[in-house]
């Protein structure tokens, strides 16, 4: 049984879906255990869903018209049927978490960083995540497992037990 955690039903999902969001953005959030223990499930399943889809690609070729009126074939990769769906499974479940500046980097070199990337979480959920999760599956043989919670102690104030949850 899911936990209510002391809130409304559309409080619950959206505090545990940016400690999600977060959790796969950043790799390691500080929260009580008990919302960690829901995060946890939430994060596992949307990990264990983009290893199962994340080789599912289509090659495509277009003819494409230049300038000059030629035609020329140029080939793209695109997401197939399963990728697809499970794309946009994640993009209902995550908050859409953007690439931030880094320091002293311009504006052009930014832009010319993330031109290509409008959902970065997405992003890095198929291409860093799910192929390291995906060996390290093939390698112990057996999935899952995908996030640790450290124990902290508890908070000041009203002494909640406290952790840290990370992902391994």
């Amino acid at each position: 049984m899911a936990r209510k955690l002391g809130k409304r039903t559309d409080q619950r999902m959206a505090m545990l879906r940016n400690q999600v969001s977060e959790l796969l953005w950043y790799g390691e959030i500080e929260t009580t255990v008990d919302r960690a223990k829901e995060v946890r499930r939430m994060a596992e399943k949307l990990i264990t869903l983009a290893i199962r889809t994340y080789q599912d690609e289509v090659t495509v070729t277009k003819s494409v018209k230049g300038a000059k009126g030629e035609k020329s074939d140029v080939q793209f990769t695109n997401d197939g049927a399963k990728k697809l769906a499970a794309r946009r499974r994640l993009m209902a479940e995550l908050r859409d978490l953007q690439e931030m500046r880094r320091d002293k980097e311009s504006k052009a070199a930014y832009n010319a960083r993330i031109k290509d990337v409008h959902h970065p979480l997405i992003e890095k959920m198929f291409k860093e995540y799910a192929p390291k999760y995906d060996a390290r599956a093939t390698e112990l043989g057996k999935g899952g497992g995908y996030t640790r919670i450290l124990r902290t102690g508890v908070r000041r104030g009203d002494a909640a037990q406290v952790c840290i949850l990370q992902l391994i």
